[in-house]
């Protein structure tokens, strides 16, 4: 049975600690990387936590004219590859939800791996508020 990202929003402080743990895990060549998740807050009790939903049936993957996105099949989440992405942006259009990023500096797309099945945000959050279960 695979693990699924989940998030419990009654939790979340807005700490951002998940942002600062995801820009850490996909730092490279001296720079850190781009958050694949974003803090929101709203109110006491009312923060929210926003990342991939690692659609079943993802706009992002049906959109991508070089198939660069593609299913990781243990951890279920869909992967970039940097090899073939072209930096066209289609795949951050076509998501409903805003989850795909462009990495300016890099020319290609950016999104939530799962960190290889070790996502950095769940591992960090002080309230559990993301658990990896």
């Amino acid at each position: 049975m695979q693990k699924i990202l989940t998030i419990t929003p009654s939790r979340c402080t807005a700490c951002r600690t998940c942002e600062l743990a995801c820009v850490f895990k996909h730092a490279t060549a001296g720079r850190l990387g781009i958050a694949r998740i974003r803090a929101f807050m709203f109110g006491e009790g009312l923060n929210q936590i926003v990342t991939c939903f690692q659609c079943d049936e993802a706009a992002c993957v049906k959109v991508c004219p070089v198939q660069a996105l593609t299913r990781n099949d243990v951890t279920g989440a869909i992967e970039v590859s940097e090899e073939r992405c072209i930096g066209c942006g289609l795949c951050a259009i076509a998501c409903p939800f805003g989850h795909m990023e462009h990495d300016g500096q890099g020319g290609v797309a950016v999104k939530c791996d799962l960190c290889g099945g070790e996502p950095a945000c769940a591992a960090f959050c002080p309230t559990k508020t993301l658990e990896y279960k």
